[in-house]
């Protein structure tokens, strides 16, 4: 079982990469292979169809895309810039949809969020699973995380409110036993 998980934040000191690592590691056992990516390395310049016309498809979409077609589930945890996506993240999509429709391969995913706030990212999380199935996500559990710093253990790495990490726990249960039961069905 391959798991790719990554923060759809390009920041080098992003929580909710953290978030998503750290949930990854939860999947982690005898038959399951985890990477974690960093979008950073996906640099790609802004989306338009002008800039599409005259040069193609940027290499790292292409990139992108091989690693989601090698996945048999995503975990990705949402950065909320303003209410909505972090533009790199979003700007991927774009350049993805335009190679591959759906771009996420109708992958089983678990969708997170977090933030220093109350709110844990609530708001992006809600737009990420309205958004899912267009994108070719097939979302089997969400969670958001909020007041990072509070419910999360920095040296540690892990979260240590109990019901927070139950929760994810039980997703990340849910992840598996789907990626499990699709490889059954197949």
């Amino acid at each position: 079982m391959k798991i790719i998980a990554f923060g759809a934040s390009t920041s080098s000191q992003s929580i909710n990469a953290r978030l998503a690592s750290y949930a990854a590691g939860l999947m982690e056992g005898a038959e399951v292979e985890v990477e974690v990516l960093n979008l950073r390395d996906f640099d790609l310049p802004l989306f338009s169809e002008d800039l599409e016309r005259e040069a193609g498809h940027p290499e790292p979409v292409h990139q992108f895309l091989a690693k989601i077609r090698g996945a048999d589930a995503l975990i990705i945890s949402h950065a909320e810039h303003n209410g909505s996506f972090a533009a790199a993240y979003k700007n991927l999509v774009d350049w993805a949809s335009r190679v591959d429709r759906p771009p996420f391969h109708n992958l089983p995913a678990l969708l997170l969020s977090t933030s220093p706030g109350g709110r844990g990212g609530a708001t992006v999380l809600a737009q990420a699973e309205q958004l899912a199935p267009f994108w070719g996500l097939e979302v089997v559990a969400t969670l958001a995380v909020p007041s990072f710093h509070d419910n999360f253990d920095s040296d540690a790495e892990k979260l240590v409110d109990a019901d927070l990490a139950s929760t994810l726990n039980e997703a990340i249960d849910t992840l598996r036993e789907t990626v499990i039961s699709r490889r059954a069905a197949a």
